[in-house]
């Protein structure tokens, strides 16, 4: 049986360097060899225990590769093309898939938890910290990489990019709105992009890390605010006049940060919601004006999709934003648990890991 090195999830705070079987080829399938993948904030809650996945199970959803075997009925793709897939790997025929919401495609409860959507990659599938990753569906997913750009240029779009953006194209951004996005880590840097690309006149970034302002600044931001230098509200509401802003986007997934998001907002205005949270949320009474604000909250998990993931490497592409100051530090699969001590205690500045096999 041939072997590979993987990252498996053991049990909470541990996630180690193992072999593990190359999977089998299924007939839709296609098996790629990983060069190029990263940690993602997802996975620290993993490792902490705080989103439950089975022990055993291949951590990571965020793959860059290139095909080493296709499945006898796959057609339009080749062995050898450099490939991404989504984090998101929906059917194309599910329920979800022809409602439109090809994100939610997926096994629903499990564990007494309602499972995320179509997030399978190392969630209810191995996935792709490792020397190779089976992409189901694989007509609907892998998208061929243009010749012209790099495995980094591209290592935003499967999870990190789609997300943020999708925080932006949920939140209704129009041209001319005032944005806030609280807190700077990889999506909220991306959702700032995607603000700016559809056409916000002024975005707020908030967090506290010195390198992250700076980034958002570098992405589209505006304004920052270093939320532990005063009241956010306050700051935020003094920017704006005393009118708030039309969206808000919270990217962290804590108590706080939602209710910041929620009492910045004007009348009617539009909170985007791409956290990952870990215990229960509760909606102020008065950030909500007992119901009567007219506010819409939506949540978001990551698009997928080969479309999706075309769309996402044209705007790349175009140079229009520059993605290359998100990925800070570097590391070989063979140093993933340094990499995950390093990510998940967010020390040495680090935005974004890329690991490469």
């Amino acid at each position: 049986m041939n072997m590979m090195k993987a990252a498996v999830f053991v049990e909470k705070n541990r996630i180690v360097l193992q072999d593990k079987p190359v999977p089998e080829v299924g007939p839709l399938d296609a098996l790629l060899r990983i060069t190029t993948t990263t940690l993602c904030g997802t996975d620290v809650h993993i490792l902490k225990g705080e989103y439950p996945v089975a022990p055993g199970l291949i951590v990571g959803h965020e793959p860059v590769g290139v095909i080493e075997r296709l499945g006898r009925h796959v057609t339009g793709f080749t062995e050898g093309q450099r490939v991404i897939a989504g984090a998101i790997t929906p059917s194309g025929h599910s329920y979800a898939c022809l409602c439109g919401c090809g994100a939610q495609d997926g096994p629903g409860t499990r564990h007494g938890f309602k499972a995320a959507g179509g997030w399978k990659l190392g969630n209810t599938l191995d996935g792709c910290q490792a020397e190779f990753v089976l992409i189901p569906d694989a007509m609907a997913n892998l998208c061929p990489i243009p010749d012209a750009l790099s495995d980094e240029q591209v290592l935003m779009c499967p999870d990190i990019m789609s997300t943020g953006f999708s925080g932006a194209e949920r939140g209704e951004i129009t041209i001319g709105d005032t944005v806030a996005v609280f807190a700077l880590g990889p999506i909220g840097l991306c959702a700032v992009a995607g603000a700016r690309l559809r056409g916000a006149s002024r975005i707020i970034g908030v967090d506290t890390v010195t390198e992250r302002l700076k980034v958002a600044r570098h992405m589209g931001a505006t304004d920052v605010i270093d939320f532990k230098t005063g009241d956010v509200v306050d700051q935020i509401m003094a920017l704006t006049d005393g009118r708030g802003v039309d969206v808000s986007v919270e990217a962290l997934g804590t108590q706080s940060t939602f209710q910041w998001a929620l009492q910045v907002l004007r009348p009617g205005g539009r909170l985007s919601s791409l956290g990952v949270y870990s215990h229960d949320l509760n909606i102020p009474l008065a950030g909500f004006a007992a119901g009567l604000g007219d506010y819409s909250i939506t949540s978001t998990l990551c698009p997928g999709g080969k479309e999706r993931m075309r769309r996402l490497m044209a705007v790349v592409a175009t140079g229009s934003v520059d993605f290359s100051s998100l990925v800070t530090h570097r590391f070989k699969l063979d140093q993933i648990e340094a990499a995950y001590e390093l990510f998940s205690h967010q020390r040495d500045g680090v935005i974004k890991v890329a690991i490469c096999p």
